[in-house]
């Protein structure tokens, strides 16, 4: 459902609820800043597809794979948080 929702807090939130429900207590207790392949068990390249389309899904955004650093992006969870509030207020303009 795409959302208009800019404030970077509630997006934060939304974008660690994503985690949780792929990776429970350890999504909950990870430093925001903290890097995903090493502070979640098993995020691997096929986890943080699974990552990228969920955030996708709770934000009603789409991805450019090609133009967009994915990988640098969807490194932390500050980092994915800053790129989906940017992505939601280019679709608001």
């Amino acid at each position: 459902m795409p959302t208009t929702d800019t404030d970077l807090a509630r997006i934060h939130g939304r974008v660690r609820a994503v985690l949780e429900k792929r990776f429970g207590a350890a999504a909950r207790t990870l430093a925001p800043d903290a890097d995903l392949s090493d502070g979640l068990p098993g995020f691997d390249s096929l986890a943080a597809l699974e990552y990228v389309n969920a955030v996708e899904g709770e934000f009603g955004i789409e991805v450019d794979f090609v133009g967009d650093d994915v990988r640098h992006w969807f490194g932390t969870l500050d980092r994915t948080a800053e790129y989906v509030r940017e992505r939601v207020e280019d679709q608001a303009a």
